[in-house]
Formats: C-alpha cells, structure tokens, sequence
C-alpha cells in the first residue's frame, strides 16, 4: 500500500482587524480558514502589543516570516490589523 500523495492546499491570505477586546471587526480572509484560528492569531498579537506596552516600549508593528508564510501586525487603539501573506504553496498530507 502507498501512502497517499500529498494535497497541495494555498496558505491563506488575507486581512483582518480585531477590537481590543480579540473580536474580529472586518475580514477578508477566506472563509476556509477557521474562525478559531484567525482569533488565536489576533490573541498572540495583541498579547505581543500588551507586553510591550506594559514593558513602556514603543512597539506598534510586528513581522512575523516564516518559509512560506508572513504574518504582519499594527497596533491599532488596543485593537490590531493584520495581514497574513503566504509567500508560495505548501505541502500538507490530505486526510
């Protein structure tokens, strides 16, 4: 028995806004992509941007690159935009 061959699926792309309070104000990420996922996001972000206000730095945007994935965020009156960017296809075994 061969394994089955990998689905190659895009990354999503995309962006959103999230209040203070980690609810999503306006999207235009896919809808492919889980709610939840998009909200855990948002929630390390604006645990970064916390952080480091609490810390009294002046930090209002963070890059976030991985191989194939980037992940950009401002500070935005407690809330944050976010922008997720795939820079080219990934491999994922399919279920």
């Amino acid at each position: 028995n061969k394994a089955p061959k990998p689905e190659l699926k895009r990354l999503p792309s995309g962006t959103f806004t999230i209040d203070a309070d980690c609810r999503v104000v306006s999207s235009t990420v896919p809808c492919l992509v889980p709610e939840a996922q998009v909200r855990d996001i948002g929630q390390q972000v604006l645990a970064i941007f916390e952080g480091a206000r609490n810390a009294n730095l002046q930090f209002s945007e963070l890059v976030v690159q991985y191989a194939a994935f980037k992940i950009t965020a401002r500070a935005m009156r407690g809330g944050a935009i976010v922008f997720l960017s795939p820079r080219s296809l990934q491999s994922v075994a399919a279920p």
